[in-house]
């Protein structure tokens, strides 16, 4: 071991990741600073080795520390499996002057790191942390330089939309790093009306940009925030969602990993549970190639502070994780990918980001999911909108993707993955939702030219078919509340079990399926519904067993009424299966004309008629 004395330290290289004490973060985020033992080893303070040694041009990173007081300092790593090592041991002689914080600095090699791995380090004894940093080693050169704009695409969220670009607005040395915060309003309130925003924007300055535009989604906003960056000569764009809590240190390290990557690459931040902050929603995000549907890569749903970073059950975050793709709720796209992929594929909603990654893959431009660089979402296990009208955007916008991208003849098991998801809707009563999956599957079968023009429409579509639709059609709170007082007691919780799998699906579908086409409900219209059940557990393998149900909205407010239809089971039934197989017929077909589409799609050119965005 070494005795050292902590001195003024040379000129760091380029700063990648600050850590500060654990007491100055977010009391719920405390865990994601500091492990249970005091040491440095937890999400935001270690640093994610393997990813900076596989994907940059990094061969060594430099930990400076600075502190009060004597101790020992450790500085530590991990491997794949998790097992962790000593990579050097100082004991710190601190100054006299208590007060007086010294800066000692320690170069680890990032060598080993192939498949996984971590540093960290830890103080011992007497030894208080003031600031901690992880940089560059000193004279290594950026492969480029980036000043990303932000861009951000808003709805009538202006609650969570002003605290994002105050926290910005406030941490001075970040926003030197940006270029433009550009924001697309298309709400139906106007963002620069509502109290406070002036003092955001006068707080911003020159890099707020404000863009007006009618609801296009947020395919429609995130292309108008790529393209605003473009015109604007900003080195790529930082994609936000509008309702999150945001880490300026986050938006840090992704563009440090975008200056150093070996080649342009896409650089995503996780998500975290706005409402359980130590709660990470998934560590990378995948397609099944086969299905042609995403996935986690790993574990979904880890909760740090239950589950540290050293945890026996988190051995798995130490293997570094490949992504197909990131979530456009934090995302950086290197304008180089902008100007050589294009744009965002005009789906409305859903899908755009996982076809985005995938269409950056094929050309050549990687995409890194980089621990320690996040936000805060709402999570997504408070809603179901495959039961809304964002229905229809699931279904269509994964095939149109599958129809672009799938390497399998016919799409591989996409087509009959899809029916099956219609048939279980139709055991629920999903009558509603399964309407707008239908027409998802007949506007991919009329082709890709209505993609741009459906822009603006397809959402009002989508709700005019569900208010038509009896069963799952919205209740009022008020009128709910009397519905629900009528169901009997013995009823209000009517689950069976979590989500059968395997032979079990098909013995628990198959009475429900026999009943569905052959029994006719007999229930009177003004009979109340027979049970009730919370939104988790409306799942068809329970629902199916009734005629009439009641179970909450997937919004959160008001309900819905589940009411088995004989007739619309049979119809909406046999026309799935009619579009499936001729789906299935003619996939070859319709993807040479999706992939022949697909570049003028989302070319520059075309979105700007779209936006009715001229070139400057």
């Amino acid at each position: 071991m070494t005795t050292v004395r902590p001195d003024a330290a040379p000129e760091p290289g380029a700063l990648l990741a600050r850590v500060l004490p654990a007491e100055s973060a977010d009391e719920r985020a405390r865990a994601l600073h500091r492990a249970p033992d005091g040491s440095f080893a937890a999400y935001f303070s270690a640093f994610p080795a393997s990813y900076w040694a596989h994907g940059t041009v990094l061969t060594a990173v430099e930990l400076r520390v600075a502190t009060t007081g004597s101790g020992r300092l450790r500085l530590r790593r991990s491997d794949a499996d998790g097992s962790a090592s000593d990579v050097q041991v100082l004991e710190v002689v601190g100054d006299d002057d208590a007060a007086v914080p010294g800066t000692t600095v320690l170069t680890a090699p990032l060598t080993g790191f192939d498949d996984g791995g971590w540093l960290w380090f830890e103080l011992d004894g007497g030894l208080e942390l003031v600031e901690a940093g992880w940089h560059a080693p000193s004279g290594v050169e950026r492969v480029r330089r980036m000043r990303p704009s932000i861009g951000i695409t808003t709805l009538d969220r202006e609650a969570y939309l002003l605290p994002v670009l105050a926290t910005l607005a406030a941490d001075r040395d970040v926003l030197e790093l940006l270029d433009k915060v550009i924001v697309v309003d298309q709400g139906s309130r106007r963002v620069a009306d509502e109290e406070g925003f002036a003092e955001v924007r006068d707080a911003l300055g020159e890099h707020l940009l404000l863009v007006v535009q009618p609801n296009l989604g947020g395919s429609g906003g995130f292309a108008r925030n790529m393209l605003e960056s473009l015109d604007a000569g900003s080195d790529g764009v930082v994609i936000l969602d509008d309702d999150v809590a945001v880490s300026p240190e986050g938006i840090r390290r992704a563009i440090r990993f975008a200056e150093f990557a070996t080649v342009p690459t896409i650089v995503g931040g996780h998500m975290f549970d706005m409402h359980v902050r130590s709660r990470l929603h998934a560590f990378s995000e995948g397609i099944r190639a086969k299905k042609f549907f995403w996935e986690t890569n790993g574990p979904a749903r880890h909760d740090f502070a239950a589950h540290p970073l050293l945890g026996p059950e988190s051995t798995w975050l130490h293997r570094r994780a490949e992504a197909d793709y990131n979530g456009w709720w934090m995302c950086l796209i290197p304008a180089e990918v902008l100007r050589a992929i294009g744009l965002a594929m005009p789906f409305f909603i859903k899908w755009d980001d996982a076809e985005y990654g995938v269409r950056a893959a094929a050309a050549g431009y990687p995409t890194v999911s980089l621990p320690g660089a996040a936000i805060w979402h709402v999570s997504f296990d408070e809603k179901d909108d495959t039961v809304a009208w964002q229905g229809y955007f699931h279904a269509r916008n994964r095939l149109a993707s599958a129809l672009i991208h799938s390497r399998f003849p016919g799409g591989g098991s996409v087509v009959w993955a899809n029916f099956s998801l219609s048939v279980r809707y139709l055991l629920a009563h999903e009558y509603g939702a399964q309407k707008l999956r239908n027409q998802a599957y007949r506007d991919v079968l009329a082709g890709p030219a209505g993609l741009h023009a459906s822009l603006a429409t397809k959402i009002g579509e989508a709700n005019a078919t569900l208010r038509a639709t009896p069963s799952g059609a919205a209740i009022p709170e008020a009128e709910w509340d009397r519905l629900t007082t009528r169901i009997a007691r013995s009823e209000r919780i009517a689950a069976q079990g979590e989500h059968p799998g395997g032979a079990q699906i098909i013995l628990r579908a198959l009475p429900i399926v026999l009943r569905g086409l052959i029994v006719k409900s007999d229930r009177p219209a003004d009979a109340p519904p027979q049970a009730w059940m919370p939104v988790r557990d409306a799942r068809w393998w329970n629902v199916g067993r009734y005629d009439s149900v009641a179970t909450g909205n997937p919004n959160g407010s008001g309900g819905r009424w589940m009411r088995r239809d004989r007739a619309e089971f049979r119809r909406l039934l046999r026309e799935a299966w009619t579009l499936s197989r001729e789906l299935k017929k003619l996939w070859p077909t319709l993807s040479e004309q999706y992939r022949a589409a697909a570049p003028g799609l989302v070319s520059v050119d075309t979105w700007r008629e779209t936006l009715q965005r001229p070139k400057a």
